[in-house]
C-alpha cells in the first residue's frame, strides 16, 4: 500500500475529507442547514414552496407541463397496451388448454421478467440516456406483438409458445417501467410530486378499464390477433413521439458507471436501508395474496353467470377487469383523505384486510352481478396499498440511486405477482378456484400481520435531498486502477465509547450505501480513546462517486460524530490506494 499523504500530516479537511472545512463548523458544533443555505434562505425558500404548493394543490397540476403531460399519455398509452396484451393472452390460453395452472402461468410470464431483469434495467436507466432507453422499450414490445399476431394468424401458436412470447412482452415491461419512475423526478417540482404519483395510479388503473374493454371488443369481433396489431402501432407511435422529444442528457464528468459495479451499488443501498426492507416485506406479502384474483380471473369468469346469452364469456372478463380498474379510479379520489386519517401501516394492514373480504366476495359470488362490486372493492384496496408502500418506497431512497430502488421495489411487486399467481393455479388444480381464493384471503390477512409485527418500520423518514458540504479530494497525480482506503481518526471520552460506537453503526449504513466496499472500525489497543474508522473504495473513480451521492441525512450524521470528537483538530483524514 502507498499512501497518498504522510500518515503523520493533517490533511485540509477542505477540499480532502468529509470533515468540516472552516466556516462549516468546528469540531463537536452541529451545521444548521447541512446544504449550506443559511436561515433567511431556507425560510425563504419554504415559503415560496408553500405558496406554489397551495396556488396548485389539485391533482391534475403536473399535467399544466406539457412534457410531464406527454409522457403520462405515453405511459397510459403503454399501460393500455399491457393490459389488452394481458387479456389478450389471457383468454387466448383458454382456448389452448383447460390447465388452470397453464391459465395461471400467463400472469406469471408476463411478471416474471420484472422480477429477473428488474436489477439490471434501474441500473441501466440510472447510467443512460433515458430518453433513448425509454424509445428502445417500446420498439421491443412493438417487435413482440408483431410476432405473437403472426404466429397467432398462421396457426403455429400453442400454449408453451405463448407464455414465451408472453415472457418476451414482459421483457419490455421490465425495462420501461425503472425508467419512467426515475423521469417523474425531473419532470414535476417537488411538490407536486404526489399529484404526478397519483396520476400515474389514475393512467395505470384507467388502463385498467380501457385497455380490457377494447381488448374485449377486438376479441369478439376480430379474433385475439389484432389486439396484438393493435398494441404493435401504439407501441410504434409512441416511439416516434419520444423521438421527438428534446430531452438534454447530462453525463457524468466521471464517466458511466459499470453495470456490474451500478447493480452492487443498488442493492447495497436497498440492504443497508431498514425503511426499504420493511417497505419491501410489505410488498412482497400483500402482492402474493392479492394476485389470486387476478390470475384466477379468468376461470372465475367461465363459472359465472353474465349478462349475455352464453355467460362467463369474454364480455364478463373483461367487465370484471374493467370493475376493478373503476375501483381503483375511485379510490385513488380518496388517497389524500385516506392517508390523512389512518397511520401508514394501519392503512397497509386495512387495505390487505379489505382486499382479502373482496377476494373472499368473489370467489362467493354466484354470478357476475354480485362479483362486479367485489371486485370494485378489490381495486379500491389494491390502489390505496398500493400507494402507500410505493411513496414510501419513493420516501427512502435518493435521487441517485431512484431508478435502481424503485427497480428493486417494482422486483418485489412482480415477485410477489409471479409467485402467488404460480401457487394460487397450483392450490386451484388440487381445491378448485373457490377454495383457492378463499385460502390466499385468509392466508393474506395472516401474512401481512406477521410482516407487520417481524419486520418493524421504526425509522425516521431522512432528509435525502443531495448535498454539497463534502468538497471531492483533490491529488495531482490520480492512481490507474486499485482499490482506495481511507482512514478517519477520531479522538473519543472512553466515558462515552458506547454511545459513539452505536452511532458510528449508521455511519457504516451510510457509507455502504453511498457504494464503499467494505467498512470496519478500529479501536487502538495503546490508545484507548482513538478510534479509526476505515473505509475501501473499488476504485478512485468510485471513491469519487460518494461524494456526488450525500445526502443532508449524512451531512447530519456527520455533525453528530463530531460531537463526540475530542481532539483540538478535526478528525484526521488520510487515504491509501493498492500499488501495482
Amino acid at each position: 500500500m502507498a499512501a497518498e499523504q504522510p500518515s503523520n500530516s493533517t490533511p485540509p479537511p477542505s477540499p480532502a475529507s468529509d470533515t468540516p472545512a472552516s466556516g462549516m463548523g468546528a469540531p463537536g458544533t452541529l451545521i444548521e442547514d447541512p446544504s449550506g443555505m443559511t436561515d433567511a434562505d431556507r425560510a425563504g425558500a419554504e415559503a415560496e414552496g408553500k405558496k406554489a404548493a397551495q396556488a396548485q394543490q389539485g391533482v391534475w397540476a403536473p399535467l399544466s407541463g406539457p412534457t410531464f403531460r406527454m409522457l403520462w399519455l405515453i405511459w397510459m398509452t403503454a399501460n393500455t397496451c399491457m393490459w389488452m396484451n394481458d387479456v389478450a393472452a389471457a383468454w387466448l390460453m383458454t382456448s389452448l388448454t383447460t390447465s388452470p395452472v397453464l391459465v395461471a402461468l400467463v400472469q406469471s410470464a408476463s411478471t416474471l421478467p420484472v422480477f429477473l431483469l428488474g436489477l439490471p434495467s434501474g441500473a441501466l436507466a440510472d447510467i443512460l440516456d433515458r430518453r433513448r432507453y425509454f424509445i428502445v422499450t417500446q420498439f421491443w414490445v412493438a417487435a413482440v406483438a408483431l410476432v405473437l399476431c403472426l404466429f397467432v394468424l398462421s396457426g403455429y401458436m400453442t400454449a408453451h409458445w405463448l407464455l414465451v412470447l408472453t415472457f418476451a412482452n414482459g421483457i419490455g415491461l421490465a425495462m420501461r417501467w425503472p425508467v419512467f419512475s426515475a423521469l417523474i423526478p425531473e419532470l414535476v417540482p417537488k411538490h407536486h410530486l404526489p399529484s404526478a404519483m397519483a396520476l400515474n395510479a389514475v393512467a395505470m388503473n384507467a388502463s385498467r378499464i380501457i385497455g380490457p374493454l377494447v381488448a374485449g371488443a377486438i376479441i369478439a369481433s376480430l379474433g385475439s390477433a389484432w389486439v396484438f396489431v393493435l398494441n404493435a402501432v401504439l407501441s410504434i407511435i409512441s416511439g416516434v413521439v419520444l423521438i421527438r422529444w428534446k430531452r438534454r442528457h447530462i453525463a457524468n464528468p466521471l464517466g458511466r458507471e459499470r453495470l456490474p459495479s451500478a447493480m452492487r451499488v443498488g442493492l447495497q443501498f436497498v440492504r443497508e436501508s431498514p425503511r426499504m426492507h420493511a417497505v419491501l416485506a410489505r410488498t412482497v406479502s400483500f402482492f402474493l395474496q392479492c394476485t389470486a384474483v387476478m390470475a384466477l380471473l379468468p376461470l372465475v369468469a367461465q363459472r359465472l353467470h353474465g349478462p349475455a346469452d352464453n355467460g362467463g364469456g369474454a364480455e364478463t372478463f373483461t367487465l370484471l377487469l374493467a370493475s376493478m380498474g373503476t375501483g381503483a379510479i375511485v379510490g385513488a379520489m380518496f388517497l389524500p383523505r385516506l392517508r390523512q386519517a389512518l397511520p401508514k401501516e394501519k392503512l397497509v394492514r386495512s387495505g390487505s384486510a379489505v382486499h382479502a373480504l373482496a377476494t373472499l366476495a368473489v370467489a362467493m359470488a354466484p354470478n357476475v352481478y354480485m362479483a362486479v362490486p367485489a371486485m370494485m372493492l378489490a381495486g379500491m384496496a389494491l390502489i390505496s396499498t398500493a400507494n402507500v408502500l410505493g411513496v414510501s418506497a419513493q420516501m427512502a431512497l435518493p435521487n441517485w440511486v431512484r431508478a435502481r430502488g424503485m427497480s428493486i421495489y417494482q422486483m418485489s411487486i412482480m415477485g410477489g405477482t409471479a409467485a402467488g399467481a404460480a401457487l394460487w393455479g397450483q392450490v386451484a388444480s388440487m381445491v378448485g378456484v373457490r377454495g383457492s381464493l378463499m385460502v390466499a384471503a385468509a392466508s393474506g390477512v395472516t401474512c401481512m400481520l406477521l410482516v407487520q409485527r417481524l419486520v418493524r418500520d421504526r425509522q425516521i423518514e431522512e432528509d435525502l435531498s443531495p448535498s454539497k458540504a463534502f468538497k471531492r479530494p483533490q491529488v495531482d497525480i490520480p492512481p490507474e486502477a486499485g482499490r482506495v482506503v481511507v482512514t478517519i481518526e477520531y479522538e473519543i471520552d472512553p466515558a462515552q465509547a458506547e454511545g459513539f460506537r452505536a452511532l458510528m453503526q449508521e455511519s457504516r449504513r451510510s457509507r455502504m450505501r453511498q457504494g464503499a466496499l467494505a467498512w470496519s472500525l478500529l479501536h487502538s489497543m495503546g490508545h484507548p480513546e482513538r478510534y479509526v474508522e476505515q473505509i475501501v473504495d473499488e476504485s478512485w473513480t468510485e471513491h469519487l462517486r460518494r461524494f456526488d451521492r450525500v445526502t443532508a441525512a449524512d451531512v447530519a450524521l456527520r455533525d453528530r460524530k463530531l460531537a463526540y470528537h475530542q481532539g483540538k483538530e478535526p478528525p484526521r483524514v488520510t487515504r491509501y490506494f493498492d500499488t501495482p
